[in-house]
């Protein structure tokens, strides 16, 4: 056992290595005074201080951070939807095809779905004149097609696992089913939620592919533009740029983290409570 336990370690720290190092190293050298980008040339932040005044950087990351949050919101509102019709309602006409609708783009490679993508806006253009070109509303509706399938799988994992019993008994007690599911179903589901958008933010946020396909002249989000400069060669205001991004999300994800926990926690203690009361 002592031996499975030591095997078992040094792999964990080997990938946690080969994850986390090649991302602290670009942490590091984004404080890099050196124009190059992998020679170590003293410390400095200059490169930050150009970050904010580069008009192009701070365009695309306002565009980008306004299609993520609406992709993120309305993906959620539509995937919340699309789980609670699968775990809940197990049998109706066309479910097996639903559920295939739903699992296909977890499995489709991103290329497939930007050309499927790109197809269907041109077509819709030449019938019905929309889109009149491709920019901020074609992303954002590709990016919320993209983004649903993540956040049903997770709120439909937490529904399957969650007490069905409670929303009955609270249906014995006269509640009707709106308020059996904004009062009980919706915040016991709440962290797969906040889950689901958090995900589909990061996904929307950092997405290259897609994007690539769906975008037109005057759109240009932070991933496509960092992939412009990447090609010509990594700077370090590519690393502070990265290094801001890095330190945004793992913010975010830290105070997901704490609100979801004290969430269940609080939905555990309400549990604890109403099974005492009923004894």
């Amino acid at each position: 056992m002592k031996r499975n336990s030591t095997f078992l370690i040094t792999v964990l720290c080997f990938g946690f290595a080969f994850f986390y190092i090649p991302i602290l190293s670009m942490i590091v050298y984004s404080f890099n005074s050196s124009r190059l980008a992998t020679v170590w040339g003293g410390f400095s932040t200059k490169w930050y201080g150009s970050l904010l005044s580069n008009e192009k950087v701070l365009d695309a990351l306002v565009l980008s951070l306004q299609i993520a949050f609406i992709s993120a919101s309305i993906a959620t509102i539509l995937g919340t939807m699309a789980g609670l019709a699968l775990a809940r309602f197990i049998k109706f006409r066309g479910r097996v095809l639903f559920s295939g609708l739903v699992i296909a783009p977890l499995i489709m490679p991103e290329v497939i779905t930007g050309i499927s993508a790109l197809i269907f806006f041109i077509m819709m253009a030449e019938w019905v004149g929309w889109p009149a070109q491709r920019g901020f509303t074609t992303i954002t509706l590709a990016h919320i097609t993209f983004c649903m399938v993540f956040v049903t799988t997770i709120v439909q994992a937490r529904m399957v696992q969650s007490d069905r019993a409670i929303e009955e008994a609270a249906m014995d007690l006269g509640s009707r089913p709106w308020q059996v599911m904004f009062d009980i179903t919706l915040p016991v589901i709440s962290p797969a939620i906040l889950s689901g958008w958090l995900l589909a933010f990061t996904i929307s946020l950092d997405d290259v592919v897609i994007s690539s396909f769906v975008t037109g002249p005057g759109t240009t989000t932070l991933p496509l533009l960092i992939w412009s400069k990447v090609r010509l060669g990594v700077t370090p205001d590519i690393n502070a740029l990265a290094t801001l991004m890095v330190l945004t999300v793992g913010a975010g994800v830290i105070a997901a983290s704490i609100i979801m926990g004290r969430a269940e926690r609080r939905r555990l203690a309400e549990e604890r409570l109403a099974f005492r009361s009923n004894d």
